[in-house]
């Protein structure tokens, strides 16, 4: 008679440490997991929009749960994702649909939420009495709802930024109807964080040191990309 053979049931820990990364590559990774895009664009009005995620661990399995949180870190209930829970096996892939649900967004400029997506490992049932510590991972990348009526393509809006300086400060105006994240961001010599300025508002940043000089970065672009350097004045 010959012996059935079962695969290893996985085994999702209880107890996980959770490690947030944000993606700045080629696409969001959490552990054996990949994003397929470190931002997503939602046109607004469309059904759906989707994102593919990869597991390209040789041999682990991975629990992912999704969400959507506001931009204050709250989940967000006006967003359905499906699956919103599911495990992907190694070497597979799998697409997350994002359907926007809630009520209208402004239709002169674009709107921000931030797509989560948390990976667990499976781990051996053999191994749960040993001292293993299992850690699940977490990326976050922007979500961007943006009116498909906009005056202006996003591509023109790094742009229409300009600069003031004063009082150990730099203030950033954005009259555009696009979010513009700021990498690689200078005044003279001093490096600043990375930074976000929201369409028609302005972003005041404190300069270390209380320096001035020529103030520089680079902008991410819609497929995640940094733009050339530019020179921001007013």
């Amino acid at each position: 008679m010959k012996a059935k053979l079962h695969r290893r049931q996985p085994v999702w820990p209880r107890i996980c440490l959770f490690a947030a990364t944000l993606g700045i590559a080629a696409g969001a990774h959490a552990g054996g997991v990949a994003l397929g895009a470190t931002r997503v664009i939602y046109p607004q009005g469309e059904k759906q929009v989707s994102l593919p995620l990869t597991n390209s661990s040789e041999n682990n399995d991975f629990l992912i749960q999704s969400w959507v949180a506001n931009p204050d870190g709250a989940k967000s209930q006006d967003f359905v994702i499906t699956p919103p829970l599911f495990v992907i096996h190694p070497k597979k892939e799998n697409t997350l649909r994002i359907m926007y649900v809630g009520p209208g967004l402004p239709e002169d400029r674009e709107s921000v939420f931030y797509l989560n997506s948390k990976a667990i490992p499976s781990v051996d049932k053999s191994k749960l009495a040993s001292n293993t510590l299992q850690i699940a991972t977490q990326s976050v990348i922007k979500l961007f709802i943006r009116p498909k009526r906009l005056p202006t393509p996003s591509v023109d809006a790094p742009q229409t930024l300009t600069c003031r300086q004063g009082g150990g400060k730099v203030t950033v105006n954005n009259p555009s109807p696009y979010y513009v994240s700021l990498v690689q961001f200078y005044v003279g010599g001093a490096r600043l964080p990375n930074s976000m300025v929201a369409p028609k508002n302005s972003l005041t940043v404190a300069v270390p040191g209380g320096q001035d000089g020529k103030v520089s970065f680079q902008t991410v672009n819609d497929f995640g990309a940094n733009t050339p350097t530019q020179f921001c004045s007013g």
